[in-house]
C-alpha cells in the first residue's frame, strides 16, 4: 500500500541535499538505497510504506554498494539471500586500503 504524502525520513539521512525540495518519486532508486545505507528501522518502515516492497526489492537487488552489515539487513527485509544482491557479487577484487 503506497501512501501519497512525502515520507517522514530522519534529516540526517539526506544531510547533503535539500530534502524539502527533493522529488521522492523521481529519485526513488537513490532514496531507497540511501535509506537502507544510512537509515534506522523507522526510516526503513517509512520507505516500505511509501514505495512498496516490490520496488524496494528491485532497487536493493541491483544497488552497486551497501555496507556489509546493511546488506544483511536488506537481505532479511526483502527475504533474499545476500548472494542474490549485485553489491555482493561485484565486490572489488582488491579490498585493501590504498596507500597515500
Amino acid at each position: 500500500m503506497k501512501i501519497t504524502e512525502n515520507p517522514n525520513f530522519n534529516v540526517r539521512i539526506f544531510w547533503d541535499v535539500d530534502s524539502e525540495k527533493m522529488d521522492f518519486d523521481k529519485k526513488s532508486h537513490w532514496v531507497i538505497a540511501r535509506v537502507f545505507e544510512r537509515g534506522d528501522v523507522d526510516d526503513i518502515r517509512h520507505c516500505r510504506r511509501y514505495y512498496g516492497d516490490e520496488l524496494i526489492r528491485q532497487v536493493l537487488l541491483n544497488v552497486k554498494f551497501l555496507p556489509e552489515h546493511r546488506l544483511h539487513l536488506a537481505s532479511a527485509v526483502i527475504n533474499e539471500p545476500p548472494e542474490n544482491f549485485r553489491c555482493y557479487t561485484s565486490k572489488p577484487l582488491n579490498q585493501r586500503p590504498q596507500p597515500y
